[in-house]
């Protein structure tokens, strides 16, 4: 086991040999085709298939994935590239795969195209295990902890054992975490996926996703699917991706402290219910988080009593957007039922913490909420 700290492997990870009056990070490499002779047996031969700067963000997001070991990542266009490329690589038609039926919003899209292949898909909650009771015969099963948006948290390794003892492979979704606050690989995932136009690279202004596994054969359909479907990520994307993750500890733990001081701030006020956040010791989910998580991640929930109070509170922020995303420099909230897709009350608060200093964040938030809640 690699005992670097977090931070400085953030701050190394994925960078090349040090040569002479060349840059630390080497710029990006635009290039759809290479120098190619004979026969393609080089590790760059066309732009679709490889990118030395994809190389160096693959090791990069490998060694913060599993410190120490030897993994494979593949990085993709956005996380619901990385997605698909998972469930669309292993699932045959007549096969079974289990799905949360409270993650992320785009999970029924997939549903329907792997529905449309003759997949048969089974879901149930995040919270209580509850996927381990359709289990049964499945090929695969996707987990999403926390879940988003309501924050739930499985219990990894008691799934990851019995998906296993069936002969299940297990994918998990460590977007909201990212592999600072939870490493599924460690606790027996066959695939770590992340959005990591998130918080993994938290400045909010890429799409990017990936897959990292242990098993080569895995990682190779993985790859594959890739290459088939052309869902790669510009290397300039890459690039800022990887210069990105220098700063993810340094962004991860102000985001954690400042989101454990919101909802603490929260969790006496008035007008305010169904608050969730995985690190409060009150949190249903904190039981399973404090056992598998290292950090909790940057979100807090919360329900206000109508759809219009939610609209003034939002409106009524001053240090933070009204944006869809999450895992971000600059705080973001929404009300989450205007998108129609999650089962969530009209007053549903998705709150995504930024590096802003904590006093001012939570002012601003209580100010708001002053002005909302009357």
């Amino acid at each position: 086991m690699d005992s670097t700290g977090d931070g400085t492997r953030a701050v190394r990870a994925g960078l090349p040999e040090p040569e002479q009056f060349e840059p630390t990070l080497p710029g990006p490499v635009f290039a759809a085709h290479f120098h190619l002779s004979g026969e393609p047996v080089g590790p760059y031969t066309y732009g679709r298939d490889t990118n030395p700067t994809w190389t160096l963000l693959e090791r990069a997001i490998g060694e913060l994935e599993a410190p120490g070991e030897s993994v494979e990542t593949t990085v993709f266009a956005s996380g619901m590239a990385a997605i698909s490329a998972v469930l669309l690589s292993q699932a045959r038609t007549g096969d079974v795969v289990v799905l949360p039926d409270d993650g992320y919003q785009a999970l029924p899209l997939v549903r329907e195209q792997l529905e449309a292949y003759g997949v048969e898909v089974r879901t149930a909650p995040t919270g209580g295990d509850a996927q381990l009771a359709v289990l049964e015969g499945a090929k695969l099963l996707w987990i999403e902890t926390p879940s988003n948006p309501g924050l739930d948290v499985c219990d990894v390794r008691r799934l990851v054992e019995a998906a296993h003892a069936a002969g299940t492979l297990v994918a998990v979704d460590n977007t909201l975490a990212t592999p600072l606050g939870q490493r599924p690989l460690e606790l027996g995932a066959d695939f770590s996926v992340a959005s990591d136009t998130k918080g993994l690279t938290g400045h909010g202004d890429i799409l990017l996703g990936h897959v990292t596994c242990r098993d080569a054969g895995l990682a190779a359909g993985v790859r594959r699917w890739r290459k088939v479907v052309g869902a790669i990520p510009g290397p300039m994307e890459a690039w800022l991706a990887h210069r990105s993750l220098a700063t993810l500890e340094l962004r991860i733990d102000r985001q954690c402290a400042t989101a454990l001081a919101l909802a603490k701030a929260l969790g006496d006020r008035p007008g305010v219910t169904g608050l969730r956040y995985p690190g409060l010791p009150t949190d249903p989910s904190y039981p399973n988080a404090v056992r598998q998580m290292r950090r909790f991640g940057s979100v807090v929930s919360f329900v206000l009593p109508d759809r219009e109070r939610a609209e003034r509170f939002l409106a009524e922020l001053r240090l933070v957007d009204d944006a869809t995303s999450f895992g971000g420099l600059r705080s973001t909230a929404e009300r989450r039922a205007r998108w129609g897709g999650d089962a969530v009350p009209e007053g549903f608060i998705r709150f995504s913490v930024g590096a802003e200093n904590a006093p001012d964040l939570v002012a601003d938030v209580q100010r708001a909420l002053d002005v909302a809640l009357g």
